[in-house]
């Protein structure tokens, strides 16, 4: 009888692992009481995951995190419709600051630095929260900068005088001093030379792979993005498109037309595509 009980409580923790640790569903989000910006939007992120979030600026990327991280209202915005759970559970209606102690935090496109406060002062707000005291907070600090070597040379410089790259960094130590379970990174390579795009993607790949902590990347950058995330959704106007594992989003013929830029006659400019023939093509 013990036995077959701890073979039922293993199962159980199995299955739990193997639950996304976000899942949203049908999410439906208006503004100003009137203008309909998300569409049953759904999409799930797994237990340490990295997932691309990907499409034109103004496909409703940013507003699908805001969805997520509670941050809608702010900005006259509200989920109508639809569910989202972070791990195992229902969430839309918390604040943003419960959010974050429950573990998801969100990264802003365009970084929103302090920047009249020193680079690890930065850090310590993202620290804020926590209540297990100032040893783990060192720790923790040390930690981020064993990722980030160039913000501890920059540790005492003002963030407002520091270079994007290193703005970009300083948010995303930020965000791990919340010690996150999943971070919601919002346009990383927005601004950046490709250069530091590809350094700032490996430490997020670093990130996941060594402390376990889960992605969900809003990026126009979708040849970057789905060389690092496993799993990808293309948004256009507010509904998914498209969705895949990256590798076969690389290899989508559609996707290397509008996207990437690669098509049957070789390189194309987004802009010459017709946007009813690409939603012809990928709704049939």
């Amino acid at each position: 009888m013990a036995a077959s009980e701890s073979r039922a409580r293993g199962d159980t923790l199995a299955e739990k692992a193997a639950d996304p640790i976000l899942k949203v569903t049908n999410v439906e989000v208006i503004y100003d009481h009137v203008i309909l910006v998300l569409k049953g939007v759904s999409l799930t992120v797994p237990q340490r995951g990295v997932v691309a979030l990907l499409g034109a600026n103004g496909a409703g990327k940013t507003t699908t995190l805001k969805a997520i991280s509670n941050l809608l209202r702010a900005e006259r915005g509200e989920v109508t419709k639809g569910t989202i759970e972070f791990c195992g559970e229902r969430v839309e209606k918390l604040t943003p600051n419960a959010l974050v102690n429950r573990g998801c935090i969100q990264v802003m496109e365009g970084r929103h630095c302090f920047g009249h406060l020193t680079v690890e002062e930065n850090l310590l707000t993202g620290a804020y929260t926590r209540k297990d005291g100032w040893g783990a907070v060192k720790r923790d600090m040390e930690l981020v900068y064993s990722y980030f070597p160039r913000l501890k040379e920059r540790r005492s410089s003002q963030a407002g005088y520091t270079s994007g790259g290193e703005q970009q960094m300083t948010a995303i130590g930020r965000a791990m001093m919340a010690r996150p379970k999943m971070i919601l990174l919002d346009e990383p390579s927005m601004g950046l030379a490709p250069q530091l795009v590809e350094e700032i993607f490996e430490i997020v790949k670093e990130l996941n792979a060594r402390e376990g902590v889960a992605f969900l990347l809003a990026e126009q950058n979708t040849n970057v993005a789905l060389r690092y995330a496993t799993y990808g959704y293309i948004l256009e106007s507010g509904r998914i498109v498209l969705d895949g594992e990256a590798r076969a989003l690389r290899e989508n013929e559609d996707v290397k037309e509008f996207y990437l830029g690669i098509g049957g006659e070789g390189r194309r400019s987004f802009r010459e595509v017709k946007h009813y023939k690409r939603r012809k093509r990928w709704l049939a």
